[in-house]
């Protein structure tokens, strides 16, 4: 737990002190407890430190924790001599079950340690297959649209009609449109991962936003009907508007993809004395109530379910709106469909400045 946040030598004075500090409150209480009872004691303070910091400290805390009681606790006190042969046996088996408990657990450390840098390479390992075969498929089928595209457009391009023309360009246009959102989000999951994504905030309006997103998607959006209640008077915001522009974008997009045509998507937004509330929901079927927990999982997608996809969607989504110090809760309307309620702590004015639009 501290390893890496102290340094060795602070290490050796951490656990040396502790021992002290222990051993100072025993001595206080010597008239109530004995020297086996302060035994006990020190033996946990040993296993306590040997919880957290290296084999050397712990060794010396343990010794430490040996001399201290026998010359404090052991009679005669205030010497290093023991009084008989049953205080001899008793401070040597202390001294030994002090080092033999403090590398024992150590050692347990160590062990727990090793195991779960053992998980972290199967997890990585099995998130590396889910994304190696995700985007396999992502970004082949797109490829391979483009490029049979382009090959009938360059080989006779004399023969083909203009309607044919037209629909390999459409074709083209698609494919590309996929390949593009599957690098932008792989791209925004390397910067969620880096950790070096960096908020850049400003006023904006959020019925704006809501409005360019729906222009971006105006390809996808099919049949679909759209209800924006945000209204015209609604408060700038203080957020970043590339990353709640991705957001809006993302959770619409995956709105089109998991509900039939025809359906009905609603973004609405709310605020009180110090947040925002926003809402994107559907009239389609849901998602089942037993993978509402791992949705925002990196890779994860709603079995049994035919849509493509690299499974990082919604991960995304949760990380830019917690990079806003806010949090995103997903929930099945009861008359049907789905619910994502983001909420996000942010400034907001009402009277914008003349330079803000």
């Amino acid at each position: 737990m501290f390893r890496g946040a102290v340094s060795r030598r602070m290490e050796y004075l951490i656990s040396s002190g502790f021992i002290c500090g222990v051993s100072a409150i025993c001595y206080l209480f010597t008239r109530y407890i004995g020297p086996e009872v302060v035994a006990f004691i020190l033996l946990l303070a040993v296993s306590i430190i040997a919880m957290f910091f290296d084999i050397l400290p712990v060794l010396l805390a343990a010794t430490l924790s040996a001399i201290i009681w026998d010359y404090f606790f052991l009679l005669p006190r205030f010497n290093l001599r023991v009084g008989n042969t049953e205080a001899r046996i008793m401070l040597s088996m202390y001294f030994v079950i002090a080092l033999v408990s403090a590398v024992l657990t150590y050692k347990i450390r160590q062990i727990e340690k090793i195991a779960r840098q053992k998980e972290e390479r199967l997890e990585n390992i099995r998130l590396y297959n889910t994304l190696l075969n995700s985007l396999s498929h992502e970004f082949r089928t797109p490829l391979a649209s483009i490029i049979a595209a382009t090959d009938n457009l360059m080989a006779s391009p004399s023969l083909l009609s203009e309607e044919i023309r037209s629909s390999l360009i459409v074709e083209i246009s698609i494919a590309s449109f996929r390949l593009n959102r599957q690098v932008e989000n792989l791209l925004n999951m390397s910067r969620l991962e880096s950790g070096f994504l960096q908020i850049k905030k400003d006023w904006c309006n959020l019925k704006e936003l809501v409005e360019a997103v729906l222009q971006r998607l105006e390809d996808s959006r099919k049949d679909f009907t759209i209800r924006i209640e945000i209204p015209d008077n609604f408060p700038l915001f203080k957020l970043d508007y590339g990353l709640i522009e991705q957001v809006f974008y993302n959770l619409i997009y995956n709105a089109f993809q998991y509900t039939p045509e025809n359906s009905c998507i609603t973004i609405s937004a709310t605020y009180n004395e110090s947040s925002l509330e926003i809402i994107v929901e559907d009239n389609g079927p849901g998602i089942p109530e037993s993978e509402i927990p791992k949705v925002f999982d990196k890779f994860y997608r709603i079995k049994n379910v035919s849509i493509g996809g690299t499974g990082l969607g919604l991960s995304i989504v949760k990380g830019f709106i917690e990079a806003h110090s806010g949090t995103i809760e997903l929930s099945n309307r009861k008359q049907g469909g789905a619910r994502f309620i983001m909420n996000i702590k942010t400034d907001r004015l009402y009277n914008p400045p003349d330079d803000i639009t």
